[in-house]
């Protein structure tokens, strides 16, 4: 129950985490500093912990896991940066 309850807390601080740089992108329309290549290595080293957590969901364990998987908001920063790279806007 306690490392679940870790687990919880550990998954919504980092999901939670995203949400200034994505606020500092719409404000700024910048993304000039931001690295697409990493991002994308980010999104998919998510997705593939995603693919870990349906997995493990499927057997009854690790849905705290799954929940806190914060695939929408790297997807969001990727998405963000290819909108404001391709306005020409480096």
């Amino acid at each position: 129950m306690l490392f679940t309850a870790m687990q919880l807390v550990g998954g919504l601080i980092l999901s939670v985490g995203w949400i200034p740089q994505i606020v500092q992108i719409i404000r700024t329309r910048s993304v000039a500093d931001l690295s697409l290549k990493a991002y994308l290595l980010m999104l998919l080293g998510i997705l593939l912990m995603e693919a870990y957590a349906v997995n493990l969901a499927a057997q009854g364990v690790g849905l705290a896991f799954l929940i806190t998987n914060s695939l929408a908001v790297v997807t969001t920063v990727v998405l963000l940066i290819i909108r404001y790279r391709s306005r020409g806007q480096q």
